[in-house]
């Protein structure tokens, strides 16, 4: 038999407000933005006005923990899902102030015109105007009587019916006694469980995540000072990509400036590098996994509950020890010394761009990976040329691109099993042998797709090289990215196009190539023939129309730091496909080459 996973219970509005006001239900949304703008705050107030549903709130009660001294402690109520609801009731209800999308405190009151039974978003003309009264708050959380009310309404619009007033306001007032119902589930339940009951119930789609989940536990765990550990998640997270929201936190949340969290990722405030912009699930996952050795978001959730896995009891013991680990991942995670000195290992690498891993969960596991190897006390050398095989390894067998999750928990273990020199020597074994360079990779360059993690692997090894420019004799591969340079095709797109080729065919990896856009203009649409023809007798003395290059030996030189073929200088339409079959083999070449020498 089954049993019953939630419980479905009613409760008056001003019961759950009092719950979040006393702590019994963690709105672990509260400390960050607001993503509602106050007319769905008006809104919703307008709604349980005339009676309309608004919805059920979930709610996950934690589980209860075992204390050193043998009782036990009840858990909390999470509110997982309703928070905007629920921030919203507060703010116009309460009269407490939100975060809003630049974080930082503001008030939204809510004004009600009793004439007309109309609700709407307080502004200066209304707080001008007698008919509204600009702030419902002090009414409907029972600060301001009926009585007072209705006779100081009246007394500034005299012609208003006093019991119509009295009516309205009423109705207004019971706002705070409406219901609303809330889903509790049980606390033990494991998150799996949760998110597919969530998923059923939610009709907007909306999914939760581990990480969702794993900052609602932080955030609801005080004893821990779990809120000022989601602030530095949040708060470092939102820096990295907006370094001009420093002056904000500084002068908006003073307690939280004065933390030596703020103090230590202060260097923010002048970081314009976009290589590697984590968000909070990307910081959570690589100081978890880091720090506990284990893959799983959904088993952080656990520890921080106190779980012990052998008994499947909550423990206080093992939950404190939990939080102290998580906040440890978080400051090595944040540190400037390791941050700046993990992405100069990505860029010697030869990522100079974002756009060049398009895949968190590479750059995710390599910080962690790289971090773990810190903690364990590997050499530099030895961590940067892990660090830096591990990245193109995984790009190149997409390891990640399925279930992370289950593979980055795989790695962990075997990493921590048999150590990491030996784990990545088996992967090279079994997955980049000499027949993954001389087949499987030729075969995947066969490929239109422009963002292929094959491609952005080429363009690194070219990177790596210091390789000139198709037919460019100073500006470099890494110039060319860096300044976003044109991507030509050596066999031009319109003289495909023309020939009846489809996209498809012309869009091929191996007919991609970076060049100057002066040079790719000159080429036009001529044949590569046509156009080597005329590069040749610039190398013989005249004019220089593509590029600098004016000795052959320069050209044959470009030509192979390109892989293309030298007899691509005699090839016309007919030698398409042929052409694309011979630059393939010498791009793996390139690859093989460039991955065993990092």
């Amino acid at each position: 038999m089954q049993t019953q996973k939630y419980s479905v219970n009613q409760h008056l509005i001003e019961i759950v407000l009092a719950w979040v006001r006393s702590g019994e239900i963690a709105i672990p949304e509260i400390q960050r933005p607001f993503v509602w703008d106050a007319t769905k705050v008006r809104d919703l107030l307008d709604s349980l006005y005339q009676g309309y549903p608004i919805g059920y709130l979930i709610a996950w009660r934690n589980p209860g923990v075992q204390l050193k001294d043998g009782s036990s402690s009840e858990g909390k109520k999470v509110l997982i899902d309703g928070q905007q609801r629920v921030t919203a009731l507060t703010a116009a209800i309460l009269g407490e102030p939100v975060i809003n999308s630049e974080y930082r405190k503001v008030n939204i009151r809510i004004a009600f015109q009793p004439l007309e039974e109309r609700f709407e978003v307080s502004n200066p003309a209304i707080r001008k105007d007698v008919s509204w009264i600009p702030d419902v708050a002090p009414l409907v959380n029972g600060q301001q009587g009926l009585i007072k009310s209705v006779k100081e309404y009246c007394e500034r619009n005299p012609q208003a019916d006093p019991e119509r007033i009295e009516t309205a306001l009423t109705n207004l007032m019971q706002i705070a006694k409406k219901q609303i119902g809330m889903i509790e589930l049980a606390s033990d339940l494991d998150i799996e469980t949760v998110t597919e009951i969530f998923i059923r119930i939610n009709s907007k789609g909306v999914v939760l995540s581990q990480a969702d989940f794993a900052m609602s536990k932080i955030a609801s765990s005080e004893q821990y000072d779990g809120p000022e550990l989601r602030k530095a998640i949040d708060y470092f997270c939102h820096l990295s990509i907006a370094p001009e929201f420093y002056p904000t936190i500084k002068e908006g949340d003073v307690e939280f400036s004065e933390t030596d969290w703020f103090q230590k990722m202060s260097w923010l405030k002048e970081e314009n590098d976009d290589l590697y912009d984590p968000d909070y699930t990307d910081l959570l996952r690589v100081a978890f996994s880091s720090m506990f050795s284990r893959g799983k978001l959904g088993d952080l959730v656990s520890l921080l509950s106190g779980r012990n896995f052998q008994t499947r009891q909550y423990e206080e013991s093992i939950a404190a020890e939990s939080f102290e680990k998580l906040r440890e991942g978080v400051r090595l995670f944040s540190n400037e010394t390791n941050f700046k000195r993990f992405l100069m290992i990505v860029r010697s690498a030869g990522f100079i761009s974002a756009s060049m891993i398009r895949s968190q969960a590479v750059l995710n596991v390599a910080y962690m990976l790289f971090l773990k190897l810190r903690n364990d006390k590997a050499s530099a050398n030895e961590i940067e040329s892990f660090v830096r095989r591990w990245i193109v390894m995984s790009m190149l067998t997409g390891r990640y691109s399925g279930s992370p999750e289950t593979q980055i928990d795989r790695d962990i273990r075997q990493i921590d099993e048999i150590g990491h020199v030996q784990y990545l020597k088996n992967i090279e074994e079994g997955e980049l042998s000499n027949a993954f360079w001389d087949a499987a990779l030729v075969q995947s360059l066969n490929s239109p797709v422009i963002s292929s993690p094959y491609l952005n692997v080429f363009w690194a090894s070219q990177v790596k090289a210091n390789d000139k420019g198709f037919l460019s004799t100073d500006i470099t591969v890494n110039d060319l990215i860096s300044h976003r340079g044109d991507i030509h095709h050596i066999f031009p797109k319109d003289f495909l196009k023309k020939a009846g080729l489809k996209r498809s065919q012309y869009n091929q990896i191996a007919n991609f190539v970076y060049t100057q856009s002066e040079i790719n203009i000159r080429i036009g649409n001529k044949a590569p023939k046509d156009y080597f023809t005329e590069i040749k007798e610039q190398c013989s003395g005249g004019n220089l129309k593509y590029g600098g290059i004016c000795q052959e030996t320069q050209l044959v030189e470009n030509l192979r730091a390109n892989c293309i073929p030298e007899s691509a200088m005699e090839m016309v339409l007919a030698d398409y496909d042929e052409f694309l079959k011979q630059r393939r083999v010498l791009m793996a070449q390139k690859m093989k080459g460039y991955y065993q020498a990092l």
